[in-house]
């Protein structure tokens, strides 16, 4: 593996403890770093498998850092988002709906790099890709539901973090949707990334 490469791992694993010192919810907290303990080591088995570029592992850390940032305060909590929540005049903190629309702008190109190799055309992969980011947008919303009511139902909306919005999950979903078409502007860079993974 890269020096590069252990350098990002190294620096998340550093902001990750950070984050997890004192978070303002513990349980809630753990809640939020399950998928952390199972897909960290996922990620490290594909890049030794994938070789991912260095983009996209910085585009991961920012991404993974926020989210422990999210998980240490509860994205509804995130204080740090207020200042924006009040400069536009926003009812609720906005902080977990730019997290999941960053999921799927950030995301998109290691999720493009695992597949590149396995299709036969640029526009397969793409396809392919975005399926992806809008089946496990989909699926986190549901597992996220399903460990709020029978892990802890206590926590509430501290960890489902609707802030009062029936339609949240809907809207988080959209916005990693839309974070991801955002990816297919950069058509031409993705060409040269899946024939250079091809290769």
């Amino acid at each position: 593996m890269p020096k590069s490469h252990k350098l990002v791992y190294a620096i998340y694993i550093v902001v990750w403890i950070i984050m997890a010192i004192n978070p303002k919810y513990p349980q809630d907290w753990l809640l939020e770093n399950v998928l952390i303990f199972i897909f960290f080591p996922f990620i490290l088995w594909m890049d030794k498998k994938h070789n991912y570029t260095l983009l996209s592992l910085i585009l991961l850390l920012i991404f993974t850092s926020l989210h422990s940032l999210g998980s240490h305060y509860t994205y509804a909590e995130m204080e740090h988002f207020n200042a924006i929540t009040h400069f536009f005049g926003f009812e609720r903190n906005h902080f977990d709906r730019f997290v999941h629309f960053l999921f799927g702008l950030l995301t998109f190109r290691m999720l493009f790099e695992m597949l590149a190799s396995s299709t036969n055309t640029v526009r397969t992969a793409l396809v392919f890709t975005f399926t992806m980011v809008v089946f496990i947008s989909t699926v986190y919303e549901l597992l996220e539901w399903l460990a709020a009511v029978i892990l802890h139902p206590e926590l509430g909306m501290a960890f489902l973090g609707t802030q009062g919005d029936i339609w949240d999950a809907h809207k988080d979903t959209a916005l990693a949707i839309l974070g991801a078409l955002i990816n297919i502007i950069f058509y031409k860079s993705y060409t040269h990334l899946w024939l250079s993974k091809r290769a």
